[in-house]
């Protein structure tokens, strides 16, 4: 898969930006689609900590679809953004998108959509704060 262009790419920061490491490869030296989800995850998760001001459970993941590999030594960035809040949960919209160490340009290794609901102090659903 070829490198997009800027205009392509998702706007604002990365939630999350890490490096693929060998720890994070299965025997053939290939990175997890796992760990990609994992941090997929991690990145919702900040995103619905911030916006229910508190705890928050993951209870769905939606369409992931694996489009590039990503190999040891990649940046790969996790951008965010919430598409939905209802009265406890919210869907969030994860990206995940791969930069060669030595390049310049990105390319789109997977989306997915995540629901989140937010928990109280009792681990059970609670409405979600007014913005």
């Amino acid at each position: 898969m070829e490198p997009v262009s800027a205009e392509q790419e998702p706007k604002g920061a990365p939630v999350i930006r890490t490096i693929a490491m060998p720890a994070d490869t299965n025997p053939a030296g290939d990175i997890f689609g796992g760990w990609l989800m994992a941090n997929m995850d991690l990145a919702a998760g900040n995103i619905a900590t911030r916006r229910a001001r508190g705890r928050a459970a993951t209870v769905a993941v939606q369409g992931m679809s694996f489009l590039s590999p990503v190999v040891v030594g990649d940046e790969v960035s996790f951008f965010g953004s919430i598409l939905r809040t209802g009265r406890t949960s919210m869907e969030i919209k994860i990206e995940a998108w791969r930069r060669p160490r030595e390049e310049e340009g990105s390319t789109k290794v997977t989306e997915a959509v995540f629901t989140f609901v937010a928990i109280g102090d009792d681990r059970r659903p609670r409405a979600l704060p007014a913005e």
